[in-house]
């Protein structure tokens, strides 16, 4: 009499059947296995080198702004509460992979618990959706700068701030908790390897045995509602942002009011691009090499956070001179 071998689920016990080749025992993980850069094991040391230069700069640079605005009273306005927003966010994001990440890559320390796993997932996603509502709301408050200018101070209250800043947050934590509660609800019973670096979500459900489209077609909604929407109210944003820049009298004031815009669009493409570019290649990029797709994930979350700090601090007047006061004055 041929025996059903079970699959574990976390808190369950399911039966599974498969065909008499593939028959073997299965036993419930309570730890996965991230491999790091399958591939590249050779090289994960010297690897480490420029993640970690990046997570250096992310945080010196986002505590910096942190810093500079709660020092300077004239920063106390929404474009620069937004921008703390920002900072905090990328802080937990960046700090999200990379401890475990350099664990990988110099101590070769690959467990990592279920439970564990999950949570690391739900914060990369859930302060990703964070992130992208943030930049939405930065693009609105240039636009009311730029189209009502008399009427900014009153629209943007700090009050306003705080609730455009909850909204966000809470969009974030609503969309993404289904993510953990269903990587939790399917049996796990191929392999607790996950040739990753961290616990990205489809990496995460791919040793499932069961089917798991609901969370597939889950995932691609929130990544499409997210970003599509996202992006949707940025663009409106600034086409109305151009159509009154476009009327103002004299070029000079023109680029100036350009100028005020900048550097938001610049950490737009700098959060945008790599992470259409890796959601792309991870769904269809089927030829594309392993190692590339996971490269591109890294680059996606740590680039950003490295990046919005250097650009609102080099191109923000404000933050720059007051930089620069502060260094100034330790030299003297």
């Amino acid at each position: 009499m041929k025996k059903t071998p079970f699959c574990f689920q976390v808190g369950h016990l399911l039966p599974y059947s498969m065909s008499d080749s593939n028959t073997t025992n299965f036993t419930n993980f309570s730890t996965f296995i991230l491999l790091g850069i399958p591939g590249l094991e050779a090289a994960h040391v010297w690897i480490s080198i420029p993640f970690c230069t990046m997570y250096a700069i992310a945080v010196l640079g986002n505590f910096t702004i942190l810093f500079i605005v709660k020092r300077e009273p004239s920063l106390h306005g929404p474009m620069y509460y937004f921008l703390c927003m920002l900072a905090v966010t990328d802080l937990v994001l960046s700090t999200s992979i990379l401890p475990k990440m350099l664990s990988i890559f110099w101590f070769i320390s690959r467990e990592i618990d279920f439970s564990a796993c999950l949570t690391q997932m739900y914060f990369i996603h859930c302060f990703s959706a964070i992130e992208s509502g943030i930049f939405v709301a930065m693009a609105f408050d240039r636009y009311v700068a730029i189209c009502n200018p008399l009427r900014h101070s009153t629209i943007l209250k700090n009050t306003m701030v705080v609730k455009i800043g909850l909204a966000m947050m809470v969009r974030g934590i609503m969309l993404i908790l289904p993510h953990p509660i269903l990587a939790r609800w399917w049996p796990y019973c191929r392999t607790n390897i996950i040739p990753h670096t961290y616990c990205e979500y489809m990496a995460v459900l791919n040793p499932a045995c069961a089917d798991i489209r609901i969370s597939s077609y889950y995932g691609l909604f929130v990544a499409l509602s997210v970003i599509g929407l996202d992006v949707f109210f940025i663009v409106v944003s600034y086409i109305q942002i151009l159509r009154a820049i476009f009327r103002l009298p004299t070029k000079d004031t023109r680029l100036k009011t350009f100028g005020t815009c900048s550097s938001h669009l610049c950490v737009i493409l700098a959060f945008y691009i790599p992470g259409l570019f890796s959601f792309l290649t991870h769904r269809f990029g089927h030829n594309v090499p392993q190692r590339f797709h996971i490269l591109t994930a890294n680059m996606y979350i740590l680039v950003p956070p490295m990046l919005n700090p250097i650009i609102y601090g080099v191109r923000t007047k404000q933050i720059r001179n007051r930089l620069l006061q502060i260094f100034t004055h330790k030299g003297t």
